[in-house]
């Protein structure tokens, strides 16, 4: 049964209202361009696309969705370049945030097998709500002083992080996001206060080669926040003739989900991940489903190295 994912604010207290969160993806692994600017392809011979679509909470109304695409070209064996973009949206459109960026990175070698990348991305964030659709219980939004103006603002981005990596395992640390930010509107007497706090990201992952046809992938994320509880994601993939890949991850205190993907071609990656929902929340939603797609443009065809599995 849908139910309306309500929100209740009144006139008589100040609206402080949500502290920014990015969006958070199950395949975290191949998405993580959004978080750090320091990932890198390391093919000087490819162009990397990427595109994710996550639908949270399906079954409640107004229930958030998440849009990426990334893009990075190599510029050299040591600079690459990329751009991304995040749309993210709650309230059937009531509110909107979208943030677009672009990064660089450059590759030092430590070692014959060890690099480590270090990334830094700058852009804007732009923050939109529409109230217009709001039914409250005084009537439509013009009726409480507090929704009865929406708000449009723009403010700028700068992040940077590293990634140390080699074949077979990786370890990045990143802050999408060092510049902190208020967003205060003051309309009819109403003072609605947002922030934008600092996100730091530690992932890392192995690949453990079982056979020569099959592989395994264990990888963790962890999300620090100001203000809030770490978020820990803990993931293991198996990968079956460098095409096939299935596995399952653990987001602490909130789901569980199952993770699938195929390689297509040797360049057009799909995926598809169900997160089934530990929370009270569970009891009002069948559920989340995210898709992705990877595409690997080949610059120089027939010089691709070996592929890196993450």
């Amino acid at each position: 049964m849908k139910i309306k994912l309500l929100i209740l604010i009144t006139s008589t207290f100040y609206l402080n209202s949500f502290a920014q969160q990015d969006p958070e993806f199950t395949n975290y692994m191949y998405n993580q361009k959004i978080i750090n600017p320091g990932y890198v392809n390391d093919n000087p011979e490819t162009l990397h696309f990427g595109s994710f679509y996550r639908k949270q909470w399906v079954d409640i109304i107004g229930n958030p969705t998440s849009f990426s695409f990334f893009s990075h070209l190599p510029l050299s064996n040591q600079l690459e370049a990329g751009v991304s973009f995040v749309n993210d949206e709650i309230g059937e459109g009531a509110l909107k945030e979208n943030n677009l960026t672009a990064d660089l990175a450059y590759i030092l070698k430590v070692s014959e097998k060890i690099k480590i990348s270090l990334g830094l991305k700058a852009g804007a964030t732009f923050l939109d709500t529409d109230f217009s659709k709001f039914r409250l219980e005084s009537g439509g939004p013009n009726t409480d002083p507090a929704f009865s103006q929406n708000i449009n603002q723009t403010y700028p981005t700068l992040g940077t992080g590293a990634f140390l990596f080699t074949d077979t395992y990786y370890l990045g640390i990143s802050t999408p996001n060092f510049l902190t930010s208020k967003h205060l509107n003051n309309a009819n007497s109403i003072q609605a206060v947002g922030s934008e706090e600092i996100h730091m990201y530690l992932t890392g992952g192995y690949v453990f080669k079982v056979s020569q046809s099959l592989k395994v992938k264990p990888s963790f994320l962890l999300r620090a926040v100001q203000g809030s509880s770490a978020m820990i994601d803990l993931s293991a993939n198996l990968l079956y003739l460098n095409r096939f890949e299935a596995g399952v991850s653990y987001r602490y205190d909130d789901s569980i989900s199952a993770l699938m993907s195929i390689g297509i071609t040797t360049n057009l990656k799909f995926g598809y991940a169900y997160d089934y929902t530990t929370t009270n929340l569970g009891n009002y939603t069948s559920g989340t489903h995210e898709i992705f797609l990877l595409y690997n443009l080949d610059l120089f065809k027939g010089h691709n190295k070996s592929p890196r599995f993450f």
